[in-house]
């Protein structure tokens, strides 16, 4: 990306929205939605996709931090409906369910 970093990450923040599992379903189904673990910074991980920093990217995916939704957790997410948040990093959508105990930055 020719954006310098902290204006990526304010862009990316700022396009970061709430959104509800059944919104997201048609990028599940299609294979583009990537889930990010509570514990990581949402935008941070979108800004790491959207550089193509495949060092970090790398180690989020083995550590399973980060990675495709499985059918079992989609079925989960429907039948509970919790808050979630996702931002597009195109081709991807990158979402994470919000716990009220973490922020957004």
């Amino acid at each position: 990306m020719t954006e310098q970093p902290s204006t990526l990450y304010a862009k990316l923040l700022g396009e970061t929205a709430p959104i509800t599992w059944q919104e997201l379903q048609p990028f599940f189904a299609r294979g583009a939605l990537l889930w990010v673990d509570g514990s990581l910074d949402l935008v941070e991980v979108a800004l790491a996709v959207a550089e193509d920093d495949q060092g970090k990217v790398a180690q989020w995916l083995q550590a399973g931090q980060v990675g495709k939704v499985e059918t079992s957790q989609a079925e989960d997410l429907l039948a509970r409906d919790p808050q979630l948040w996702a931002v597009v990093v195109a081709p991807w959508v990158l979402a994470q369910e919000r716990t009220s105990n973490v922020s957004l930055h």
